[in-house]
């Protein structure tokens, strides 16, 4: 793994786990009105993204006629002035959620990512296939792994954003 994608991975998680430790179990699922997800969907919905990431990249590596895609603008994904419904299959479940079982499954899909991540011998091969990305179409594999912490750094701020109302 190259050293700046390990160290975003890294950062971006710590960052979410220190935005949300001190959170009271009130605060953690508060919704500020009936379309605003919670601090802990937003968290869940990273969960989700994540578990479907590492699922789509397996899926591109393991397709005998998976073909080369051209690399995309993908920093979009972290700017929080640009709207973007989530596909229904990573919107999170209602909760509520303690502090413990939203960092439970944070761990779990980052391990299995990185369990996964790692068995990889050549991290080139990344780059040279390609799967269908819902927002972006089809998109270098090694794009794939750069939007975990891309999306998450976007949810970052919105994690910032709902602690801030009262």
């Amino acid at each position: 793994m190259s050293t700046s994608v390990l160290e975003n991975l890294v950062t971006t998680r710590d960052h979410v786990l220190k935005e949300i430790e001190l959170l009271s179990y009130e605060d953690l699922n508060k919704k500020p009105d009936s379309i605003t997800w919670s601090i802990a969907q937003v968290c869940h919905h990273l969960y989700l993204t994540e578990s479907v990431f590492t699922q789509a990249i397996i899926y591109g590596l393991n397709k005998s006629n998976g073909k080369k895609a051209d690399a995309k603008e993908i920093q979009v994904t972290a700017d929080r002035a640009q709207k973007i419904q989530a596909p229904e299959i990573v919107i999170p479940g209602d909760g509520p959620w303690e502090i413990q079982q939203i960092k439970d499954l944070l761990n779990q899909s980052r391990t299995i990512f990185l369990d996964f991540y790692n068995q990889i011998e050549d991290k080139s091969v990344l780059a040279e296939k390609s799967t269908k990305h819902p927002l972006f179409g089809y998109l270098p594999l090694n794009q794939w792994v750069d939007l975990i912490y891309l999306h998450e750094e976007r949810h970052i701020e919105q994690i910032k954003e709902l602690k801030m109302v009262k």
